[in-house]
């Protein structure tokens, strides 16, 4: 583990996972806290503050502190900041399918996926409403040397799915209203290709990097040829023993890594409301390992 000065920090689960203390993220930071907490998240890929008093302003201005700030494609930004999408669910809304409540790694039918996301909870349920990530290292790493020397060549096809005209969600589906979403747009049926190992450039590890929201098969595959294996690789990327789960409070930040993670917001709320802003760090196009 590395060794912080500026920074307490304490792990939460084995795989994945750290609450970060010690920093007002409302005040200015230092060059010298920012690495550390840079570091934080390099290691631990979703890190946690508590107790913490940020504007909409201070939040766009801490993610831009990670890089450049990107605009989510499909979904509508709140009228006030456009670089901020409201994860909104109202108490009224009961039986319906939530934002992001499936095992899924952030936009990854984008050319440049981004690089990860700032969620900032303003209201929280008084039970449920918890995030769970999911380490996609500790996924790989728990391969065969077999499995491994024959995924680390293989590229897969991403698409947006959920958004686009081939694929879009189940008519019967209720979903949300709080969140607006487009729909039936072809633009999202664009396949984009990227390695099913990706080395992260930070790090320098290798990551498992396929989904069961955007990735569709295997290039030079069809959609049935390649079932069997995606199927094995959804299951093996989220057993319990990879994952970290955070019990939200109002005031609490997430920071995680889309490079090397996925996650799920649990849907067990129904009646009560809860309400975060989401911000997004612009990425670059995945590497593998060859």
């Amino acid at each position: 583990m590395t060794a912080y000065d500026r920074i307490a920090v304490k792990p939460i689960a084995g795989a994945l996972g750290a609450e970060i203390g010690g920093v007002d993220l409302a005040a200015p930071l230092d060059d010298e806290t920012y690495a550390e907490i840079r570091r934080a998240l390099v290691e631990h890929l979703v890190i946690f503050f508590r107790d913490q008093a940020i504007t909409p302003e201070q939040q766009i201005t801490l993610t831009a502190r990670f890089g450049a700030v990107s605009r989510v494609p499909f979904v509508e930004a709140t009228a006030e900041h456009p670089d901020i999408i409201a994860v909104l669910k109202e108490a009224d809304e009961v039986g319906i399918s939530t934002f992001g409540g499936t095992w899924h790694t952030d936009f990854s039918f984008l050319e440049e996926p981004p690089l990860g996301s700032l969620l900032y909870a303003h209201e929280v349920p008084g039970h449920g409403g918890d995030t769970l990530w999911a380490s996609q290292y500790a996924a790989y790493e728990s391969l065969s040397g077999g499995m491994k020397a024959a995924l680390d060549p293989l590229v897969a096809i991403h698409t947006g799915a959920p958004h686009g005209t081939k694929a879009p969600p189940s008519a019967d589906l209720k979903l949300s209203k709080s969140i607006k979403m487009r729909r039936n747009d072809p633009a999202a049926d664009v396949e984009t290709e990227h390695p099913v190992v990706r080395v992260h450039p930070e790090s320098g590890r290798k990551a498992l990097y396929v989904n069961p929201v955007y990735t569709v098969r295997f290039k030079d595959m069809t959609v049935e040829e390649s079932r069997p294996l995606l199927a094995f690789l959804f299951e093996r990327a989220v057993r319990p023993e990879f994952t970290c789960h955070f019990r939200w409070r109002a005031g609490s930040l997430a920071i995680w890594d889309n490079r090397c993670t996925q996650h799920f917001a649990i849907n067990d709320y129904d009646g009560q409301r809860r309400l975060m802003h989401r911000t997004t760090i612009a990425g670059e196009r995945p590497v593998g390992p060859n």
